[in-house]
């Protein structure tokens, strides 16, 4: 007799789709933020030179700057009010989750629950705030200094073209901030992840384009095009594969008398994830480098010193600095985020107090080593293969001059947060029609 899992399944259809008016809204909302969030990255900022300024960035496509303009849907190349994306606030996420393992008071305002939470997400939104204002000077700066070298990026440079930069800059990413909330409450998928997502996915074609035209004039032959797209399609399996695996350790309930019924004695298991973190290490590490390299890199335009010029050429996409700067990041964050997301303590004491326990493992302290143990190891793992992913383009594009960046971070982003948007959107689909399974199924048994 088919479960009641798989008779949801069977249904999952079109015309279930149609059905569900609730998830229909969601999915329009989530479509129209995004719309939005895209239009704003053509909006320019007041006193910019675009002519000037497509040209500077041209002279910087393959440093970190692309990377970082990939991010943004190259709201940056063309220096939009949304220029800064929503990097400032994932720094500020990144710093406050380290101040709340460090600080005891932080710690035990995010074990008061719901009222500690709104507490933190506060401070996370006055630290994006000075992040951002950091940011945009930096940036007012460096287009200045830019400026004074090529002549013609600040229309009229001062302390009004810098202020004016630091209003709409924190302006936008305020906005962007605000956004990814509203979709995350009344939209499908996480708010956060999907901005970054269609930033990504906006310049898919001009990459592609970029690649084809590549082969069309010899720079790159044939077989090594198509060798990179099957390398493509290659990692998106790899990242898949990897995403769902996990390492199941079973979980056994003794039997328990309650009157004259016997209860428990059931098997379940507890899934440990090989990567615990998912995508947040790639996107903190770029995070991180984000805000160093982008003021160098500017500053190195325009009329710097000579060690900022020489830090900044070490600092390039595909340089040993910045490749094993970028790796140590991944797998810090990796460990931090999954010790944030996991603790074998706890869970370790609460299968004690529900009576359960691995098999050959004596419950309490030693069920929390052994679940450390084996966290660590599947981290090991899962460090190794988000560096993995994320240093393959970097090498192709310093070796090979290759624009088609879809790959490594941007990829592991794209797939991730899809499979993540997929999953929603099946839960809503599988609640909508679940009362009416549950009623079928009523109807069979009296019958």
């Amino acid at each position: 007799m088919a479960s009641t899992a798989e008779q949801m399944a069977r249904n999952m259809n079109f015309g279930a789709f149609q059905k569900a008016t609730e998830l229909q809204k969601r999915i329009w909302f989530t479509l129209g933020a995004l719309i939005v969030y895209r239009l704003g990255t053509y909006i320019p900022l007041p006193g910019i030179d675009a002519v000037a300024l497509e040209e500077l960035f041209k002279q910087n496509a393959g440093g970190l700057l692309g990377m970082f303009d990939m991010f943004t849907g190259g709201a940056l190349s063309r220096m939009t009010i949304f220029a800064l994306n929503i990097m400032p606030y994932i720094s500020a996420s990144i710093i406050m989750q380290l101040m709340t393992s460090i600080s005891p008071s932080l710690e035990q305002m995010k074990k008061e629950g719901e009222s500690g939470r709104k507490k933190i997400n506060q401070y996370t939104r006055y630290l994006t705030v000075l992040i951002t204002v950091m940011q945009a000077y930096g940036i007012s700066v460096g287009l200045e200094a830019m400026s004074a070298g090529s002549g013609g990026v600040v229309i009229e440079g001062g302390w009004f073209f810098r202020f004016t930069t630091v209003v709409t800059l924190t302006g936008g990413t305020l906005f962007l901030m605000w956004l990814g909330e509203q979709i995350t409450q009344r939209g499908v998928g996480n708010g956060i992840s999907l901005i970054i997502f269609s930033g990504i996915v906006a310049n898919l074609p001009s990459a592609m384009a970029g690649t084809l035209e590549l082969g069309r004039t010899g720079a790159l032959s044939t077989i090594f095009i198509i060798g990179l797209f099957v390398m493509a399609v290659a990692v998106v399996f790899l990242i898949v594969f990897m995403e769902r695996a996990q390492r199941r350790i079973i979980v056994q309930y003794p039997k328990r008398q309650q009157g004259s019924r016997m209860s428990g004695g059931e098997s379940t298991h507890l899934p440990l994830k090989i990567n615990t973190s998912g995508v947040i290490p790639p996107i903190f590490a770029g995070s991180i480098l984000g805000l160093p390299v982008t003021i160098l890199g500017f500053s190195a335009a325009g009329s710097g010193p000579e060690w900022v010029t020489t830090l900044s050429a070490w600092m390039g996409r595909g340089q040993p600095a910045y490749l094993i700067i970028y790796v140590m990041l991944i797998v810090f964050f990796a460990f931090f985020y999954t010790a944030v997301v996991f603790n074998p303590h706890d869970t370790a004491e609460n299968l004690k107090k529900h009576g359960g326990f691995v098999p050959g493992i004596r419950p309490g302290k030693n069920t929390s080593e052994y679940l450390d143990k084996v966290l660590t190891r599947l981290t090991v793992l899962g460090a190794a293969y988000l560096s993995a992913i994320c240093l393959l383009p970097e090498i192709l594009m310093s070796r090979y001059a290759v624009p088609f960046y879809f790959g490594g971070t941007s990829l592991l982003i794209v797939v991730t947060v899809t499979m993540d948007t997929v999953g929603q959107i099946q839960s809503h689909m599988l609640a909508h029609q679940y009362e009416g399974l549950i009623k079928k199924a009523k109807l069979r048994g009296r019958n």
